[in-house]
Parts: structure tokens; sequence; C-alpha cells
């Protein structure tokens, strides 16, 4: 247990800052609120080490890493179409299933 006082706090106002567009804000809004404080800093702590130092380099490494795969852009999304053959495939395993479960049903003659 880190029983020293050496957590590192990193808080970033991304909001106010002139280093990234409005496009690159919105992603980072989007993909990262659940580090978004309600004041609007990013927010990022690190306690491994027992060395600040050591801290504060993991906090500014791992920091970087985030906002990198943050401003990442989304890939588009391609519609396709599920083949014909798969479709009837999913029918003659539905029919087959159905004529299995009629065959079980107690008929009165």
């Amino acid at each position: 247990m880190n029983k020293v006082e050496s957590k590192v706090m990193l808080l970033w106002d991304f909001e106010n800052s002139n280093n990234i567009n409005a496009n690159e804000k919105n992603s980072i809004r989007r993909k990262l609120k659940n580090r978004i404080q309600s004041n609007g800093f990013l927010y990022f702590e690190v306690s491994e080490s027992r060395s600040q130092l050591t801290n504060k380099k993991i906090a500014i490494d791992r920091f970087q890493q985030l906002i990198q795969v943050a401003l990442v852009p989304d890939k588009a999304r391609v519609k396709t179409k599920i083949p014909r053959s798969v479709v009837l495939e999913r029918l003659d395993r539905k029919s087959k299933k159905s004529e299995k479960k009629k065959s079980r049903r107690w008929k009165m003659d």
C-alpha cells in the first residue's frame, strides 16, 4: 500500500485550450465524458509508485495516450446486406425446428 502521499492529479481545461479545435473538443467531450468533471476539467490521477516524480511521468504518458486515442476519428459504418444464402439457411433451420416441435405435440384423433 502506498503510505506516502505521492499521488499525482492532472487537470486540463480543454474547453479553454487553444491547442485543439472545436471538432477535437467535441470528440474529447464525447469519448472521455467519464473523466470530465462538472467544472469542465479533464481529470486524471496516478498513485502507483512511491515516487511522485515517477507518478508524474506515468500520468503524463498515459494522459497523452488517452488524448491520442480520443482524437482518432471514428470509422464510418458501412452498411452491409445479409447474404441470401445466410437468410435461406436461417429460414431452413427455423422450419426444421418448427417441424420437430410440431411432431412432439399430442394430437387427438
